[in-house]
């Protein structure tokens, strides 16, 4: 089970809730070399729990996205969180275009993969967003602002301070920290998740406990404290049946939700 301290952050559909009101969560994900990762995040943030999906991608990846999930509403528009990154390299100057344009909306943001090299954090509002490097990622962003750290804990601490945002180190233990200099760890977590895709299956829980609690203002930590742990725990739960893929651990996220969500 989740902490208490956390529980609030799963919203249940009240009888007045509509599409908009549970929450619109924008994507800019995917590419025509990696269309997937588009679908794992989208699916993800379904499972989580949200009440409107917008993506932004090439047409080739909205057609085979919306092939899957039809669900989708393909474009920008109004939304209260976006995902931006996941899937996209940073040569793809349509989707590099897309996701300065989302990032610019003023908006909660989940910074994934190749957006955590292209958006300029000197331009967001303070402490509104997520990021979400593994060790790699997290050395370039670093070496982006003329900092060569070692130790992991210096270096996720180092990151949220230079972005003034919140910054996951994704691992077997995930280091998370905030400008302040506060860091959690979470896990042992599941070694089901060392497998490619997975990364943007957090990032599309991620986005969704955001736009869901955007009327709120949760605490950033808070959000990517429970996401890790829900993430671990559909990866766990995926693994009973045996060796795991990314879209395993997306589809179980909604058994988490629905055993874990507050009465």
């Amino acid at each position: 089970m989740i902490p208490e301290r956390l529980s609030h952050l799963l919203q249940k559909p009240q009888p007045g809730d509509d599409k908009y009101s549970r929450g619109v969560l924008g994507f800019v994900t995917g590419s025509e070399r990696f269309p997937g990762a588009a679908i794992l995040g989208v699916i993800a943030a379904m499972r989580t729990g949200v009440g409107m999906v917008r993506h932004v991608a090439p047409t080739s990846v909205i057609n085979l996205l919306l092939e899957v999930r039809p669900e989708v509403v393909a474009g920008f528009g109004r939304a209260q969180a976006w995902v931006l990154g996941s899937g996209v390299p940073v040569d793809d100057e349509v989707q590099v275009a897309n996701i300065r344009e989302a990032a610019s909306q003023k908006c909660a943001l989940v910074i994934d993969a190749g957006a955590l090299e292209l958006v300029d954090y000197s331009a967001l509002d303070p402490q509104s967003c997520i990021l979400t490097p593994h060790a790699g990622e997290l050395a370039r962003l670093l070496d982006r602002f003329g900092k060569h750290l070692d130790l992991d804990y210096e270096a996720v601490v180092a990151a949220a301070a230079i972005t003034d945002q919140v910054v996951i180190l994704k691992g077997n233990t995930t280091l998370i920290a905030d400008p302040h200099g506060e860091v959690r760890a979470v896990g042992p977590n599941s070694t089901a998740l060392a497998t490619a895709g997975t990364g943007d299956v957090l990032a599309g829980i991620l986005g969704a406990l955001l736009a869901t609690n955007a009327d709120s203002e949760p605490n950033l930590l808070d959000v990517a404290e429970l996401a890790v742990i829900i993430h671990s725990e559909a990866a766990t739960r995926a693994a009973e049946a045996g060796p795991v893929a990314a879209l395993d651990v997306a589809e179980q996220v909604r058994t988490v939700i629905r055993d874990w969500m507050p009465a």
